[in-house]
């Protein structure tokens, strides 16, 4: 049974209008396989349900994930009858229904297990199966939501859980870019990218996919394409790194301006200090990203800088202040007026000097680097904010990644 996954975000079914659009292309697709369509809440509607959370005020819970995960039910509910009027024998199931399995941890739920039985089951009576994003059962019985951007990693989950021919990731774009062609008119559509590759632009800022579906669709060995839901244009395909006949340098620049840096000095160089402030953020669920250690002046003492992301820098910072006596430092500040620039490309593995290019650039254009960090295919940098369009333009023209 040939089986293609079809998910479409939020700005996609915004409306009734865009919602048939949707259908037009799940019945156009249905001629050729079974179609599992994965469907976030209509643009908005997600955020509107966290305004009222965060009215009331409360923490991560069965309630709260009650609440954020209602909004896919309508855009189910409203796909599947508009598809059976086109004639389609079409089955709308939410994620309890599957059932999608996850841990017990509420707005950020792991997918334990996908019961695709019941769903291959499904496919003798139906051409279409309609199923709502971003949510799953706990191991107790509780409604989770997968966190922000999680209907990706469902759409991916149920993609693997059921050997798709492929995922299709419908957005407002048309694909992957170079860069963010909102900053960089020049930036060009990508063809084909690396797992690798995506996974390093969605976790250094590019918001077309959510780094866990990536994650997912890597381990599974699964394509991906990234494509626009308002045009029949082809999209981007995210592929096993074998399947590139030419790995290019570098792919793309990324950017994020989530990122705040927290620098404590004076801490007292002795082994066993990094390990306790990295596990009080580890324990407090804190992402760390760049760090960077130097001894202070007086050769007794270091200084260390780390960035996390900005929503929880603050947390961040009361930590680090609540257990000064067991750290002990001088000072501690806060800056959340960064940028975090990459340049990622497959190609860094066999090539030299694209680091040395990118700090030249960079030198040239006054712009100071506040921190490093590296893998064997990406380069990040920590800059000043009011930097951020300069720096992705001029190293965008210098990987010559310009249209032609």
């Amino acid at each position: 049974m040939k089986i293609v996954v079809m998910k479409f975000g939020g700005t996609s079914v915004a409306n009734i209008e865009k919602i048939k659009n949707v259908a037009q292309k799940v019945s156009d697709s249905s001629k050729n396989a079974k179609i599992v369509v994965v469907l976030s809440a209509m643009s908005g509607v997600t955020n509107q349900l966290q305004s009222y959370i965060d009215e009331i005020g409360s923490n991560p819970s069965i309630e709260t994930d009650l609440i954020l995960t209602s909004g896919e039910q309508v855009t189910v509910g409203l796909l599947s009858m508009i598809l059976k009027k086109k004639g389609l024998k079409s089955l709308p199931l939410l994620g309890w229904q599957v059932p999608i399995i996850t841990d017990e941890s509420f707005e950020k739920g792991k997918i334990l297990n996908i019961n695709n039985k019941k769903i291959l089951k499904h496919f003798e009576l139906y051409d279409v199966i309609v199923l709502a994003g971003f949510q799953g059962l706990s191991i107790k019985g509780h409604i989770t939501s997968l966190g922000r951007g999680g209907t990706d990693t469902s759409a991916v989950a149920i993609a693997a859980s059921l050997n798709a021919e492929r995922c299709d990731i419908f957005t407002d774009v048309n694909g992957v870019y170079t860069t963010d062609p909102n900053i960089e008119l020049n930036a060009k559509k990508i063809e084909k990218l690396a797992y690798e590759e995506m996974l390093e632009m969605a976790s250094t800022g590019a918001k077309v996919l959510q780094t866990r579906s990536v994650e997912l669709a890597m381990k599974n060995n699964l394509t991906l394409q990234v494509l626009s839901s308002f045009n029949d244009s082809e999209g981007t395909y995210v592929v096993n790194e074998n399947e590139l006949i030419e790995k290019e340098i570098v792919s793309g620049v990324s950017y994020s301006k989530n990122e705040s840096k927290i620098t404590i000095s004076g801490i007292p160089d002795r082994p066993g200090i990094s390990a306790k402030i990295f596990g009080l953020m580890a324990a407090n669920n804190i992402n760390v990203d760049m760090i960077v250690q130097n001894i202070s002046q007086d050769g007794i003492n270091a200084n260390m800088t780390f960035t996390v992301p900005t929503k929880e820098s603050n947390i961040a910072k009361d930590i680090i202040q609540k257990n000064y006596n067991d750290i002990g430092y001088n000072n501690i500040s806060l800056d959340s007026n960064v940028s975090k620039i990459s340049v990622i490309g497959m190609g860094m593995m066999s090539q030299s000097g694209v680091a040395e290019k990118m700090f030249k650039k960079l030198a040239e254009n006054k712009i100071n680097i506040l921190a490093i960090s590296t893998s064997e295919i990406k380069i990040s940098v920590l800059i000043n904010q009011k930097y951020t369009d300069l720096a992705i333009k001029s190293l965008h023209t210098v990987y010559k990644l310009d249209k032609k």
